[in-house]
């Protein structure tokens, strides 16, 4: 039998029970469109997580004495913390040769128009220079006393706020005039304010305490050292970027182990949808497969033939498991993020990005686990004779 006969025959064998080919076929695509948007998901999450360490910019970071995972992705993710180390400590850790720079950063919960959003206090020279900040409108802090705030690209962009140059927000009954627009960067400067570090905690009544410090090294090979020295200026918790982001991931954990055993019964409940159909198959062409047979057509043959009509379902089931997984990933976006879990880790990207990398990984995996699931129902296809399929029609 030719190749172009066996396609045909398989083709027509796919849809002779349309009814039965359309239920299998949306088993094997309900699953690996599980498989794309669960895993995918948990991709996205460490990238956003490993991202946000990288626009930190820090080789150490000093805080108060935590040892918290969620405080520790609330630093990355530039969200509110607790006052907990003393300003003076700044310009002592300054002062440690070696240390490029110590940015201090206050962190604090406000709100505009009922929305809460991130008010940053900061040393405005120093934080401009090591975020490298550029203006889209306005002018920036002239010196640590004005009594401005400067803005993100997307707090400025949002229509529900309508910001623009000269705006006033209103921060404990004070108003600020909006001194300048910060052009786009990518990271959770875009929907965060800023505020001279001095004018933070005297709006907000805080005593000369500050959230956490980034610090920078001339030598990150001698990190270990700058620790101790660190640590001998005051009784603080002190990391560096790696041991931060490590500690992050960690809530990462479990969520990983959720969304792969999810996608697994996912792609196992597929895999037995199509042993169940091939065994069904195999009943019900009992007299096609001894005709078959009696014809010439060896037992290699008819495996081979229920072998690709399995393969054909992994194929179709892959590429509309891919499409299927996009467009449910993209619906059900906003209902992920409300998920506590998911939110403490700065609301970030979970839908689906396609790529072709993505399309044939999954892909061959759909069509790999089609084939192995169409094994023993061709086996026990090809182990049927003449006589035993014949006989018993």
């Amino acid at each position: 039998m030719s190749s172009m006969n066996i396609f045909k025959l398989v083709s027509k064998n796919l849809l002779r029970r349309k009814g039965r080919f359309i239920f299998t076929l949306l088993g094997i695509t309900i699953g690996m469109a599980s498989f794309v948007a669960l895993l995918s998901m948990g991709d996205n999450l460490r990238s956003e997580v490993t991202q946000q360490a990288d626009d930190l910019g820090a080789d150490i970071i000093v805080m108060g004495r935590v040892d918290c995972p969620f405080i520790h992705r609330a630093v990355l993710a530039g969200e509110q913390l607790p006052e907990s180390v003393p300003r003076e400590i700044v310009n002592q850790i300054a002062a440690i040769d070696g240390i490029a720079a110590a940015i201090p950063y206050l962190t604090l919960g406000a709100s505009i128009q009922e929305v809460p959003i991130t008010l940053v206090g900061i040393l405005p020279s120093e934080m401009k220079a090591h975020r490298s900040w550029s203006i889209e409108a306005g002018a920036f802090f002239a010196n640590e006393d004005e009594r401005s705030v400067v803005i993100g690209s997307g707090i400025a962009t949002s229509e529900r706020f309508n910001l623009e140059i000269g705006s006033t927000l209103t921060f404990r009954g004070l108003d600020f005039p909006v001194a300048a627009i910060l052009q786009e960067t990518g990271s959770n400067d875009d929907i965060s304010i800023f505020m001279p570090l001095g004018i933070a905690q005297e709006t907000f009544g805080l005593d000369d305490y500050v959230s956490f410090i980034v610090v920078t090294v001339d030598d990150v090979t001698n990190t270990e050292r700058y620790i101790a020295a660190i640590m001998d200026i005051a009784n603080l918790s002190v990391s560096t970027n790696e041991e931060l982001l490590s500690s992050v991931l960690l809530i990462l954990g479990s969520l990983d182990i959720t969304l792969q055993l999810i996608a697994g019964v996912a792609l196992i409940a597929a895999a037995f949808g199509i042993i169940n159909t091939m065994m069904t198959a195999i009943y019900e062409r009992r007299r096609e497969i001894g005709i078959l047979r009696a014809t010439g057509s060896k037992r290699g043959m008819i495996f081979r033939i229920f072998i690709l009509e399995s393969g054909l379902y992994g194929l179709l089931g892959g590429l509309l498991g891919c499409v299927v997984g996009f467009i449910v990933s993209r619906l059900a976006e906003p209902l992920i993020q409300q998920n506590e879990f998911v939110s403490v880790l700065g609301n970030p990207d979970t839908a689906v990005t396609l790529s072709a990398s993505l399309l044939f990984t999954v892909i061959g995996l759909s069509v790999v686990i089609s084939i192995v699931s169409g094994l023993y129902p061709a086996w026990r296809a090809s182990k049927l004779t003449p006589m035993e399929a014949i006989r018993n029609v």
